[in-house]
């Protein structure tokens, strides 16, 4: 496949990255399970790891499946490379690693997944990193907190879990660049086919390919996409990419690899030293996932549509968080930056609080419960009791998890059953 041709989002989410094997001429990709490859000289091994040579050393810094799965992930973003990780999590901490140090800090949305929200405000502390939570509805309170002199970036999610925020991308990055800081998005709810940060100015993009990249529930995984645009050298804040490098000889990763630093960074430095580097099989399971990611996403929405309706409708509900509802304040947002789409995970309030909740999810029969999003299979659950357990009250419910919500992730089963079985389990509330 010429990587200089123009090829629409269908032909990229099946061929990027990819070719036929030529040793065996196998057209899907092979997955390389293999820990290390053999050096043809002293002198190849030498200049591999000097980076001075491109090739695999390691599959914790490079696999030859894995690197497919990168091509086509940072192809369907319109990046410029990317970095697999071993989870979702993984990829947040290997793109902050790079621009963070000890002291330093970060602005973040406060409406994250709840996972997002404990990595930032207590994990991270362990690293002497600080987060700044803010509502990034509010951009003075996101302005005040970028001109903080130790301020490193700005992170948000494009549709957020659980509540499906949609966040004015183009606003946070006009207002990170100002600041002269990347804006980071986490677009594991969006996927690539409903939304492409970087064409709003964003400058790196995390995935959860866990979720709907992989589409299948089968597979962790993360990626951490770069869209090479940013001037890592306006500022002296990024001293990894703009500073010699003890580890290589004195290399500037910035002054030697341009607008792919940041990925070469986070597969030299960052696999090296952290670790959290993706597995052969989940690369290839996500590769295959990633070729129906397209046909995927429209289904999912198309029945998260009808759902939705049915519930917006019904009388135990008390609301419903659903940017493609009519009077959703996010509707014109989906319009802008989704398509018109507002994905397929979404939430609702059901009435009789938290111990209503906890009985909806018990009920259900078709839809299962469990504690991801993305999958071909329906999904529900209560956040408050789960994924955001950790959080105080108030931190919940600022991320749209209060004690009344439901969270759904609406899979590709006929809409009509996913509805059936909704109806059933309310009735017994």
């Amino acid at each position: 496949m010429s990587q200089n041709a123009f090829y629409g989002f269908e032909t990229l989410a099946i061929h990027a990255g990819a070719a036929p094997d030529p040793a065996t001429g196998a057209r899907a990709t092979p997955i390389y399970q293999t820990t290390s490859y053999v050096f043809d000289s002293a002198d190849e091994a030498a200049s591999l790891f000097n980076l001075q040579t491109y090739g695999y050393i390691y599959s914790r810094l490079g696999n030859p499946t894995v690197a497919v799965l990168e091509e086509r992930v940072a192809a369907l973003e319109g990046g410029r490379g990317a970095i697999a990780t071993a989870s979702g999590h993984a990829a947040q901490l290997l793109a902050l690693f790079t621009l963070m140090a000890p002291g330093a800090s970060f602005v973040a949305s406060n409406k994250l997944y709840g996972g997002s929200v404990t990595q930032f405000s207590r994990t991270f502390k362990k690293f002497g990193w600080d987060c700044d939570m803010v509502d990034a509805e509010d951009l003075d309170a996101v302005r005040e907190a970028l001109a903080k002199p130790t301020t490193k970036a700005l992170f948000c999610e494009s549709l957020a879990n659980p509540g499906g925020v949609i966040s004015d991308l183009e606003t946070l990055a006009s207002l990170a660049h100002g600041a002269g800081v990347p804006l980071i998005v986490d677009n594991t709810m969006a996927s690539p086919y409903l939304c492409r940060p970087f064409e709003w100015g964003a400058d790196i993009v995390i995935h959860s390919t866990t979720k709907f990249i992989s589409g299948h529930g089968t597979a962790m995984g993360g990626m951490v996409v770069d869209s090479g645009k940013f001037d890592w050298a306006q500022n002296d804040k990024f001293p990894s990419l703009t500073k010699p490098e003890p580890a290589y000889h004195g290399l500037v990763f910035y002054e030697t690899f341009g607008d792919l630093a940041l990925t070469v960074h986070g597969h030299a430095v960052g696999l090296r030293d952290l670790g959290p580097a993706m597995a052969p099989m989940n690369a290839f399971l996500a590769i295959s996932g990633a070729e129906t990611l397209p046909i995927r996403m429209e289904r999912h929405v198309e029945n998260a549509a009808k759902v939705a309706a049915f519930l917006n409708a019904h009388p135990k509900v008390a609301w419903v968080s659903y940017a493609g509802l009519d009077g959703n304040p996010y509707k014109a947002r989906a319009e802008k930056y989704l398509g018109g789409k507002a994905g397929s995970v979404f939430t609702f309030g059901v009435k009789g609080g938290y111990a209503a909740g906890l009985k909806l999810v018990e009920a259900c029969d078709l839809f299962s419960h469990l504690a991801n999003i993305g999958d071909t299979k329906s999904l529900i659950l209560h956040p408050a009791s789960t994924t955001h357990r950790q959080l105080t009250e108030a931190q919940a419910t600022a991320a749209g998890a209060g004690p009344d919500v439901i969270r759904l992730s609406i899979g590709l089963e006929t809409a009509a059953d996913l509805i059936r079985d909704l109806e059933q389990a309310m009735a017994g509330l």
